[in-house]
C-alpha cells in the first residue's frame, strides 16, 4: 500500500481507503460478518482511512467501524458526514443546534471523543455561500469534538466555492473514468490550497468492475434498482449518473486497457490514482474478497499515457454528453 499526504492535516493516508456506505444500507443486504470482514481485511491490507456517514444504515456503518477499530492497533483515520438527516434537507437546517446534535450522535456511534474529519454531506448548493455554517464548524473544532472538517459535494461549482473557506481541509467528490470533469480546473485549485481530495464512487456503483451485464439484477433495497433516475437522491450517486446501457458499452471498450493479471476494478482505481491531486480513492466493499481486490490496486504499475488517452477518448465518445456539464 502506498501513502499520500492528506491536505494540510499532516496525515499520511493510504491511497486506497474504505468507503463504508455499502455496509450500512442501500446496496442490498450485507451481513454483519461480511461487513466486519471487509473492514478488517482492508486494514490488514494497509488501508488506514475509512469514510462513513451518520445516515448509512441509520448509524449501523459508524457502529461497525467502531467495533473493528477497537480490535485493531495502529492509527486508522475515520471520516464521517453530517447533514443528510435533515428532513426537509434545506439550507436553514444547517444551524448550530442541528449540526451539534449530529456530531454528538456520531461521537456516540463511533465511541470517540473527537471525530477525525467531519464532512458536510452533500448540502444544498446555497450552504456553500453561507459563511455562518463554516463558523459553526470552526466552533466545533475549538470545542474539541472535531479535529478537522471538510465537505462532500455533488458539483464542481460547490467544490470550488468550498475551498474558499480557509479551514476546509478536504473535498469529497465523484471522480472516476465516467466522471472526469473535476480534473479540468478543480484539482489544480485544490493543490494550490493544499486541500485533500477523496474520490468517491470510484467504480461507478460497480459498473467499472466489469462484472455487470444487461441481465444483472439488483435487490429492491439497492439504490442501483430504486435510484436510477434520481427518485431518492441525486442520480449522480448511482452509476455516476450514466445510463446503465451506455455504461456497459463503454466498459466493453475499456476492457482491452486492463493490464494482464489485474481486474477492471483495479484498473479503474489506478486510473484515479494517476492524478496527483487525489489523496485517496474510497471504494466500497461488501465482503473481504472485494476489499482485498480494491486494496491491491495500489500495487499496480502506473498506467501509461496511451491507456490514459484511450480512457479519455472512450469517455468523450460515450459518457461526456450525459454528465460533463451536469455536475
Amino acid at each position: 500500500m502506498k501513502f499520500r499526504p492528506f491536505g494540510r492535516t499532516g496525515w499520511q493516508v493510504s491511497e486506497i481507503g474504505f468507503g463504508a456506505w455499502a455496509i450500512g444500507s442501500e446496496w442490498g443486504t450485507v451481513s454483519e460478518e461480511d461487513a466486519l470482514g471487509a473492514i478488517l481485511t482492508s486494514i490488514d491490507q494497509g488501508v488506514n482511512f475509512i469514510d462513513t456517514a451518520d445516515v448509512y444504515g441509520d448509524g449501523r456503518s459508524e457502529r461497525l467501524v467502531s467495533r473493528v477499530l477497537k480490535s485493531r492497533q495502529g492509527r486508522v483515520y475515520v471520516a464521517t458526514k453530517a447533514g443528510r438527516r435533515l428532513n426537509p434537507h434545506v439550507p436553514e437546517g444547517f444551524n448550530k443546534e442541528n449540526l451539534t446534535a449530529f456530531v454528538e450522535r456520531s461521537l456516540r456511534n463511533l465511541d470517540v471523543e473527537t471525530i477525525d474529519l467531519l464532512q458536510l454531506h452533500c448540502p444544498p448548493t446555497e450552504v456553500y455561500y453561507m459563511p455562518e455554517v463554516f463558523d459553526i464548524l470552526d466552533g466545533l473544532v475549538r470545542a474539541g469534538t472535531l479535529r478537522y472538517y471538510g465537505v462532500s459535494v455533488e458539483k464542481v461549482e460547490e467544490a470550488i466555492e468550498a475551498i474558499e473557506y480557509p479551514n476546509v481541509q478536504s473535498v469529497q467528490i465523484i471522480f472516476n473514468i465516467f466522471r472526469q470533469r473535476p480534473a479540468e480546473l478543480f484539482f489544480e485549485l485544490a493543490k494550490q490550497r493544499q486541500v485533500g481530495i477523496l474520490a468517491r464512487v470510484p467504480l461507478a456503483s460497480g459498473l467499472l468492475t466489469g462484472k455487470m451485464s444487461r441481465q444483472t439484477d439488483f435487490p429492491a433495497a439497492d439504490h442501483r434498482n430504486f435510484n436510477r433516475t434520481g427518485q431518492s437522491f441525486d442520480v449522480g450517486e448511482t452509476f455516476s449518473g450514466v445510463d446503465f446501457e451506455t455504461g456497459l458499452a463503454a466498459v466493453d471498450e475499456l476492457r482491452p486497457l486492463v493490464p494482464p493479471g489485474a481486474s477492471m476494478a483495479q484498473f479503474a482505481l489506478k486510473w484515479i490514482l494517476t492524478f496527483d491531486a487525489v489523496s485517496l480513492a474510497i471504494p466500497g466493499a461488501k465482503n473481504a474478497r472485494q476489499a482485498a481486490d480494491n486494496a491491491s490496486a495500489s500495487d499496480l504499475a502506473p498506467l501509461d499515457e496511451a491507456a490514459m488517452a484511450q480512457a479519455r477518448a472512450i469517455y468523450n465518445k460515450y459518457i461526456r454528453a450525459q454528465v460533463h456539464q451536469r455536475w
